[in-house]
């Protein structure tokens, strides 16, 4: 096998700490497996004393099989392994704590929920809020970050603050550990006991990091103790595929390499081994718009390849009928099913997609789970405003929206399992403001009645004010109002075409044992891949269609700062250097009722900018 300068040089490298920057499709794989077999039969290295640190255990796994086979032997003494293992091994030597120790996310998931349903937090959409608030512990402790310096973006901060201590408490006093504990722990240990710290730096001499752009601030302090005194640390990476700061990875810290290790030698894998010179060149145009970075010159000794193919569609069900055309073409060529891949920014984005290639009966696979957006809060929200719009008096479904938007109502009015007019009238009995309240929620369902779904839900949102709840809700849960807006718009797109609710109400569950066959489906076929760009790192195919590239998409609407939209960018680098051989990337006009502007990122992707003095882009 041959291979180039900088993969050679990179290869040779033996002391001190190297700093390899691997493009996308540079064979960086190869390359930590050979320098670590170098390691052992060129410069004498003792096996043991060698590290191999990745981020899943499937990683992990295949890295070993690769090597073993290499080096033509069935085991060997090297370490391969994630940094949660790594650690977990190091605080069962110290500790003696066993897998019973450390908290499953389930179990994470239950103190959490339980510590949610004795607050006063006002909750609607319980599994997005556990979600963000084990991320944001996650962020507290990976970040190493005091808890009264870090502010919330899901709830109130003292909320936050309360709920983290509760979390904390509860979770050792079980005696267990969650995954972000082994970092913490390990950390701590190394702080306290120096000796137990010269142990673990004399067995391990030699550390190769891969993915090294996915490190966040506490692995990359323990790994900093672990290196020292000789700093032998050879850390591959690419900062410009670094996408998961939701995770408290940072760019930043691979960034600060050269300054935290004077002696650091760089190498740059500049050649592109896996896309054509279409897709290297517009890929490269668009990250260098980006100014966290490094500067890399990339190249490929492929074919120019085909012109990416750049368009516009009316909307999305234009865009989708669109594409099913074109990969019925793709088969028909004989391109393999796990060959295509459908790339979405977020699973929400890809419902209709799903739907016609469950339709059109083309086998597929999804890398994500896809939710049903029937089963969000927002759209039982509106079919609890139709039962009872249709005479239904079930407690439930009044529980459900009676204060969206506040009427003031109290639970306790809501005693009994059938809750008729009347009984809430007795409740508030003498209370004339509250009579005229109820009078016009009666009035409101009954203007509801005859009307056709998609009508009913513009009722329920302009009509009663329900939009305005939503503002309010948004403020209190720190997120953008926008995404709920977009979420019930769709959802209402949804109820066109349906003349009554209980029509509406049937295609939802047709859908949902749809969903339920395709789950069944997908786990046992071989299909067409369909993947957010977070799931599709890593991962090549031959044929690439990335949709909906539009501003509030590509960027996501969420992304304001600069350090948000540059990661924004990265992800759509990503995206597009997942594709060997062809680029499709989509866009629309309209998506829901609202109109939509193509993104930035095809501007950009024409032309990389023009750099003034000090390396600063002219015109930014």
């Amino acid at each position: 096998m041959e291979f180039n300068r900088e993969q050679q040089q990179a290869m040779e490298h033996k002391d001190g700490p190297m700093l390899v920057l691997a493009g996308p499709g540079s064979g960086k794989t190869e390359v930590i497996i050979r320098r670590t077999r170098k390691l052992i039969q060129d410069y004498q290295v003792a096996p043991s004393s060698i590290l191999v640190v990745t981020f899943t255990k499937a990683a992990a796994g295949q890295m070993r099989e690769r090597f073993l086979h290499l080096c033509g032997v069935e085991k060997s003494q090297v370490t391969f392994g994630t940094f949660h293992g790594i650690f977990y091994g190091i605080l069962r030597q110290a500790y003696g704590i066993t897998s019973a120790n450390i908290a499953s996310e389930e179990i994470k998931y239950q103190i959490l929920r339980q510590i949610l349903q004795n607050s006063s937090m006002q909750v609607e959409d319980e599994n997005d809020l556990l979600e963000s608030l084990a991320r944001e512990i996650s962020t507290v402790k990976n970040g190493r970050i005091p808890l009264s310096h870090y502010y919330s973006a899901s709830c109130p901060d003292e909320e936050f603050r309360k709920i983290y201590e509760t979390y904390e408490k509860r979770l050792h006093g079980k005696r267990l550990l969650d995954f972000d504990d082994l970092l913490v722990y390990c950390y701590q240990l190394f702080q306290k006991h120096p000796d137990i710290l010269q142990a673990w730096q004399k067995k391990f001499r030699y550390i190769l990091i891969d993915e090294f752009q996915d490190v966040n601030q506490l692995q990359y302090d323990i790994v900093r103790l672990l290196a020292l005194p000789e700093n032998n640390l050879f850390l591959v990476g690419d900062d410009d595929q670094s996408i998961y700061r939701f995770r408290g990875a940072r760019p930043e810290i691979m960034l600060q390499i050269p300054k935290d290790f004077p002696q650091l030698q760089q190498v740059i894998l500049k050649q592109n081994y896996r896309c054509t010179g279409e897709i290297v060149e517009k890929s490269q145009n668009v990250i260098r718009w980006n100014d966290a970075r490094y500067e890399k010159q990339l190249f490929t000794e492929n074919d120019k390849g085909k012109l990416i193919e750049i368009r516009t569609f009316e909307n999305e069900s234009e865009e989708t009928t669109w594409l099913l055309k074109q990969i019925q073409k793709d088969l028909a060529e004989g391109c393999p099913h796990k060959e295509v891949a459908i790339l979405f920014r977020t699973n929400h984005n890809c419902r209709m997609t799903v739907e016609r290639l469950m339709e059109y009966n083309i086998p597929f696979t999804m890398r994500d789970v896809l939710p049903n957006l029937y089963e969000h809060w927002l759209a039982k929200n509106m079919v609890a405003y139709m039962h009872l719009a249709m005479g239904g008096r079930e407690r439930k479904d009044f529980l459900a929206i009676m204060n969206r938007p506040n009427r003031y109502l109290s639970r306790e009015a809501f005693y009994e399992k059938e809750v008729p007019f009347e009984i809430l009238y007795q409740f508030y009995e003498g209370k004339e403001w509250m009579c005229d309240r109820i009078e016009k929620f009666e009035h409101d369902l009954k203007m509801m009645k005859n009307m056709a779904p998609f009508a009913a839900i513009n009722y329920i949102r302009y009509g009663i004010g329900y939009d305005e709840f939503l503002k309010e809700y948004a403020q209190y849960r720190k997120i953008k109002v926008e995404e709920l807006y977009d979420l019930l718009r769709e959802i209402q797109e949804s109820a066109k075409g349906y003349k009554t609710f209980q029509e509406w109400f049937d295609s939802m569950d047709a859908y949902k044992e749809k969903l339920k066959e395709q789950s069944e489906k997908v786990r046992q076929q071989e299909g067409i891949v369909v993947s957010t760009l977070h799931s599709a790192k890593g991962l090549e195919f031959e044929r690439v269609y990335i949709l909906d590239v539009n501003e509030g998409c590509m960027p996501y609407q969420k992304a304001i700062l600069d350090p948000e939209i540059e990661e924004e960018r990265r992800m759509f680098y990503v995206g597009m250097t997942r594709a060997k051989k062809e680029l499709h990337l989509y866009a629309v006009e309209e998506r829901f009722g609202k109109k939509m502007e193509p993104s930035r990122f095809l501007v950009e992707l024409e032309e990389a900018p023009k750099r003034g003095s000090g390396g600063q882009k002219n015109g930014k």
